[in-house]
């Protein structure tokens, strides 16, 4: 019998303990929650759950600790759900470690699509997978091609790396920060127009039009995303 996927979720809400509950047992999770960034903490540490569902706003302080506390020594995929929409929480959310980031109110079916996705990424990340497949496209890490509905992709060293990098968080939301740290380095962390620019040409061979963006999709004022079949 497989044991049930575990479910942390870090909020002091009781109206939302009360919706997540029934749906994510419906669905097959077990959940158990904390309030506080200290509990949540202590129970990722102790318990290692498989996956986190965590809120910014709590009484002892920012969400956003308990991502940069766990990523010391944890992979735990972490989805943020919070009422906050300013562009700066999820830029600085993801940049620290988080999954994805769903805002207040939530669709819970899109939900569990995001947590399928974190969850399925954990698991080639563990796999350590050498061809990644995203729709029609498929991305040979061993061989350093990629292919679109079985024809060879023409790229350049660097955009088989930002392909490659996008192909494996696909249907996670990368920051402009992440991917040019990632493709780049450090250095190069800030130097978004240089991003767009390989973005565009990208799309320009993996796209059927480079003006209506299908695959690599963007995140208004944060970043990328590849689109998941």
């Amino acid at each position: 019998m497989t044991s049930k996927v575990q479910v942390l979720v870090v909020d002091d809400e009781a109206a939302i303990m009360r919706f997540l509950k029934p749906a994510l047992e419906a669905n097959d999770y077990e959940m158990t929650s904390v309030g506080t960034v200290a509990d949540a903490i202590k129970r990722i540490a102790a318990h290692a759950p498989d996956i986190v569902l965590l809120d910014l706003g709590l009484p002892d302080g920012d969400g956003k600790e308990v991502i940069k506390r766990a990523r010391e020594w944890s992979d735990v995929p972490i989805i943020v759900l919070s009422a906050r929409e300013r562009e700066t929480e999820k830029i600085e959310s993801l940049d620290l470690g988080a999954d994805d980031y769903v805002n207040k109110p939530f669709n819970v079916g899109e939900l569990l699509a995001r947590m399928r996705t974190a969850l399925r990424h954990r698991m080639q990340r563990k796999a350590e997978i050498p061809v990644l497949r995203v729709g029609n496209l498929e991305i040979d890490s061993v061989r350093h091609r990629a292919t679109r509905a079985g024809a060879e992709l023409k790229l350049t060293p660097k955009e088989f790396e930002l392909l490659s990098f996008l192909g494996k968080h696909a249907g996670r939301v990368l920051t402009h920060r992440q991917i040019l740290t990632a493709v780049w380095g450090p250095a190069h962390a800030e130097d978004t127009q240089y991003l767009r620019v390989y973005v565009g040409q990208l799309r320009q061979k993996v796209e059927d039009r480079a003006d209506d963006p299908r695959v690599i999709l963007t995140e208004p004022g944060i970043g990328y995303r590849i689109a998941e079949s």
